[in-house]
């Protein structure tokens, strides 16, 4: 409260100093890097908070949607997603014939919406004041600022309306999963032994697809342990996969791990690390496009929109398999069976193997931002730099979700057709939004 009171009594005295606004900000307020920020800040609280894959998911495709919605009505060529996605009805509209500024009604939406989401409300909170610290700075006029705050918390409100009857609440109360206790299921994994994640995510509101059935793929490998069986070949190449060019597979691993919690033991002392989620990974590819073929603002939300859509709705489907197959870990069958020390080079993350949920939504990401930006775009990955990993270079989108799928696998964590069929799931999933969301007139 003493930071935000501080924060509000700066804007006032940056505003007192500021007399006569010269039309200046205009072209400052829609510096595309206006959205590239509002998204880190969302990104940066998401690692803080120590969000699962799915639920990052859900929250980065709502504030992205904000994010497009209160900055649409400023771009005369792009339309509401309203009446398009599952359930969103008509956004607000802004009063004709008055001034905004649309970048920071879509600033106020994008962190508005995601304070209501995250757990971590006061540092949102912070970020909040200074983005529009930002804007106040520029000399938007007091009228026109505080006409744009409010448009941007009134599309907020009709969001996070939308997002409150996505049964996600309703998820929270149900029945964690049950231990079968047969061989060819998933059961807990070393070293932690957590609970599955997320067993009930195929109940949540889908975007754009019609559901989380709608591109179900094959079953995965029937279960057996005949050293000569299709499945124990399939486990052998894991177990032998960072045998082979041990230090590139091992750097790729790493690169893509985008586990948001890794627990670290030695001894009786436990200690975790936080990381960026696969979603926020790719959306931060996004911000690296963007950037790289200098998008505009509006392009950029339409960037961002799009891919969240498509890696929320690829991660529903992929969650509806996992949960249907319930296929078991090869860490636990190598234990069982090959070698009971043997170790992923990643920690396995706590839901059944089948299919790849990195594999599904790198490639949904990777489809919809070819469509936008070109096939054969290359660009540098830096996004886990911060996190201790160099970054790594990419002739196109759909090289890079092909090495985040077989990271899977060089980390020990996935069997191959879970990759080749989450790629598969991932590209279906994100070329159907495509084709039905459409964001120009």
């Amino acid at each position: 409260m003493r930071i935000a009171l501080l924060l509000s009594l700066l804007l006032l005295t940056t505003w007192s100093c500021k007399q006569e606004p010269d039309g200046a900000y205009k072209e400052k307020a829609a510096e595309p890097e206006r959205i590239h920020q509002s998204i880190r800040d969302i990104t940066d609280v998401i690692v803080h908070d120590i969000f699962s894959p799915p639920v990052a998911s859900r929250i980065y495709a709502y504030t992205s949607i904000a994010a497009y919605e209160a900055l649409a009505p400023g771009y005369p060529d792009y339309q509401s997603l309203g009446g398009q996605l599952n359930d969103l009805g008509p956004l607000p509209q802004p009063e004709a014939g008055k001034s905004y500024c649309y970048p920071l009604a879509s600033v106020v939406a994008t962190l508005t919406v995601g304070k209501a989401l995250i757990f971590s409300e006061e540092k949102i909170e912070e970020k909040y004041e200074k983005r529009l610290a930002e804007f106040k700075k520029m000399g938007v006029p007091r009228e026109e600022f505080d006409r744009s705050v409010a448009y941007g918390e009134a599309v907020a409100k009709h969001i996070l309306d939308w997002a409150g009857k996505d049964n996600y609440k309703q998820t929270r109360t149900f029945p964690k999963y049950t231990i079968t206790g047969q061989e060819d299921k998933w059961e807990p994994t070393p070293p932690d032994y957590m609970d599955a994640m997320e067993p009930h995510w195929n109940k949540i509101r889908t975007f754009a697809i019609d559901s989380a059935q709608q591109f179900r793929q094959a079953p995965p490998t029937p279960y057996s342990t005949d050293k000569n069986s299709q499945f124990m070949k399939e486990t052998m190449e894991v177990y032998n996969a960072f045998r082979v060019d041990t230090a590139e597979r091992t750097a790729i691993a790493k690169f893509w791990d985008c586990n948001p919690y890794v627990s670290h033991h030695a001894g009786h002392v436990m200690f975790a690390t936080k990381k960026i989620t696969p979603g926020g990974h790719w959306l931060n590819i996004v911000a690296i496009a963007c950037q790289k073929s200098d998008t505009d603002i509006m392009t950029s939300a339409q960037a961002y929109a799009l891919t969240a859509i498509a890696i929320a709705d690829g991660v529903i489907g992929c969650w509806d398999e996992k949960f249907r197959s319930q296929t078991v870990r090869p860490e636990t069958v190598i234990n069982k069976y090959i070698d009971e020390e043997w170790r992923p080079l990643l920690q396995t993350p706590p839901f059944p193997e089948y299919i790849s949920g990195h594999s599904t939504i790198s490639r949904a990401a990777a489809t919809v931002l070819t469509n936008i930006f070109g096939d054969n775009f290359s660009f540098t990955d830096d996004t886990e730099e911060p996190f201790g990993m160099p970054a790594r270079s990419f002739t196109s989108f759909y090289q890079a979700s092909d090495e985040a799928s077989l990271s899977r696998m060089y980390g020990g964590i996935h069997f191959m057709p879970g990759l080749n069929n989450g790629i598969k799931l991932g590209g279906e999933t994100g070329q159907w939004v495509l084709d039905h969301v459409k964001t120009k007139k």
